[in-house]
């Protein structure tokens, strides 16, 4: 295709690159997942607590999320694939580090680090993808993104499950080195490099969101071990909520915003941001209640339980395709709507499923959402993306991925806290303290001393939890849809065709001269 006068030159090597960007990203994707399956490992290997491995991946995502503002504006200035190789170096690097790692402080401590360099690769990836591909080809270009993700994420667990039924907890963690590595190169000799506007990091913006978030989620994990009540807990969303309400005051008044408060006006990318933030939350945190759930109700080996994501995974990549011609015939607002109520319909089978009903009701919930997720993502990252000027990329890519990434953080935390809740209350009154912190160390409990009705209990008394936090997916799935049906703009009216004027005779044309 050829670019008008006023257009700017397509490169001809978009989807080389286009490549070249989801092989950079594969290392957060893979990590993410592998993560999740080796959950149980950490837990009997490294002795974690449940609130210890909510901060195995807390650790990670708060890190992350304070940084990609400030990552976002610092690519702007000195160069969006010089963000993304600094990216792919810093996680590569930390990946190594984790394998070291002998409790689960340490291992706390490496994947902050790998969230800092996680706040340079993700932004960069899409702050490029922005770049490259014109409006007409971006959102087709985000489908094929996520597909490949997704195909990332399927491959991930298997490759990590085999590898934790064979090896210790830390060999996943090796995935990412290889991976890295490659990404750096390939970064370096196809990518070209480019740059916005030169502005200065908002450090005192950063701080802020990054402790305001941290003590955000501090106050809620500490709800599952002290309650509601406790000086811990009240002082954590004192904190948090302190420490917010100054960020937000200081972006209305700071010379050059990390987070640019203007820029949700816009009702399309307030109300995508919006619409992302809560599938997030009632997304982002579900993993950690469902690797549990295969591997300690359903008895599945590592292996066996990253095989089981395969029909949500599968169907994602499937419907990716066809939320993009939704969204071309309908428009985003219509799109996003009926891909998240296809999310609230999957939850919902989550949320009735029962003990004995086994991994089919399973499989079909992932299905549907599965198909929820495929229709909605590329329209609503399209769509936020699209609101943003283009001299903004690298930090409107930042934006994308921080209200997606603060979603799942209070996801992570909520679920976990209302998973554990949950599950010590419906446990006998009479199970032993440890049987009643997690299912793990109830089935430790039970193999230890003989007692196979306290297996029973704990796989009900985990049904039970796994229940009640999927009835907050089905909240915010819906909420997410009455956000995207009221808040986004309708698809616009295309004009209809000028027609041509009629030609002037050239006689006529000489008299009227004349």
């Amino acid at each position: 295709m050829t670019s008008t006068p006023f257009e700017k030159p397509r490169d001809p090597r978009r989807w080389v690159i286009l490549g070249v960007l989801c092989l950079s990203l594969l290392v957060v994707v893979i990590d993410n997942m592998v993560l999740t399956i080796a959950i149980p490992s950490l837990i009997s290997d490294l002795g974690a607590s449940t609130a210890e491995v909510q901060w195995i991946v807390d650790a990670y995502i708060l890190v992350f999320a304070g940084l990609l503002l400030t990552a976002g504006s610092l690519s702007d200035r000195y160069g969006r694939r010089r963000g993304l190789i600094i990216g792919l170096v810093v996680f590569g690097g930390a990946s190594v580090l984790a394998t070291l790692a002998r409790t689960p402080e340490q291992l706390i401590a490496v994947r902050g680090l790998m969230g800092a360099g996680a706040a340079f690769l993700m932004p960069g990836t899409l702050s490029v993808l922005t770049t490259v591909f014109a409006e007409d080809e971006r959102k087709k270009a985000i489908a094929i993104w996520s597909s490949v993700l997704m195909l990332a994420s399927l491959g991930g667990p298997t490759l990590g499950g085999l590898l934790l039924e064979h090896y210790w907890w830390g060999s996943v963690f090796l995935l990412n080195v290889p991976i890295a590595a490659l990404g750096i190169v390939a970064a370096w000799l196809l990518i070209p490099e480019s740059r916005g506007p030169a502005s200065r990091p908002d450090v005192l913006g950063a701080l802020l969101s990054t402790a305001g978030m941290a003590a955000l989620v501090w106050g809620v994990i500490n709800v599952a071990s002290h309650g509601w009540a406790a000086g811990r807990t009240v002082a954590g969303f004192a904190l948090g909520a302190a420490l917010l309400a100054a960020f937000v005051w200081w972006e209305r008044r700071a010379p050059e915003p990390m987070l640019p408060l203007s820029l949700f006006r816009d009702r399309d990318f307030g109300g995508a941001s919006l619409s992302i933030v809560l599938l997030s939350f009632s997304a982002g945190g579900m993993m950690l209640a469902l690797t549990q759930y295969l591997q300690f109700v359903l008895g599945y080996g590592p292996m066996r339980a990253g095989l089981a994501f395969i029909p949500m995974l599968v169907t994602t990549m499937v419907f990716n395709g066809i939320g993009v011609v939704v969204d071309r015939r309908s428009g985003a607002r219509v799109a996003i709507a009926a891909g998240l109520l296809l999310m609230a319909a999957g939850f919902t089978i989550l949320a009735t499923t029962g003990p004995d009903d086994g991994y089919l009701r399973l499989a079909l919930a992932f299905v549907v959402m599965g198909a929820g997720s495929g229709i909605a993502a590329p329209p609503a990252v399209g769509t936020l993306l699209g609101a943003l000027p283009p001299d903004r990329a690298g930090v409107g890519s930042a934006v994308n991925d921080t209200v997606q990434q603060v979603g799942a953080a209070l996801s992570v935390a909520v679920i976990g806290t209302v998973l554990t809740t949950v599950y010590g209350s419906a446990m006998p009154g009479d199970a032993a303290e440890p049987a009643r912190r997690s299912i793990g160390e109830a089935l430790s409990v039970a193999a230890t001393t003989g007692d196979a009705a306290l297996i029973t209990a704990a796989r009900e008394a985990f049904v039970a939890a796994l229940s009640a936090t999927s009835w907050l997916g089905v909240i915010g799935a819906t909420a997410a849809a009455g956000v995207a049906a009221t808040v986004l703009r309708a698809k616009p009216t295309p004009p209809p065709p000028a027609s041509a004027p009629e030609p002037a005779s050239a006689p006529e044309s000489a008299s009227a001269r004349e």
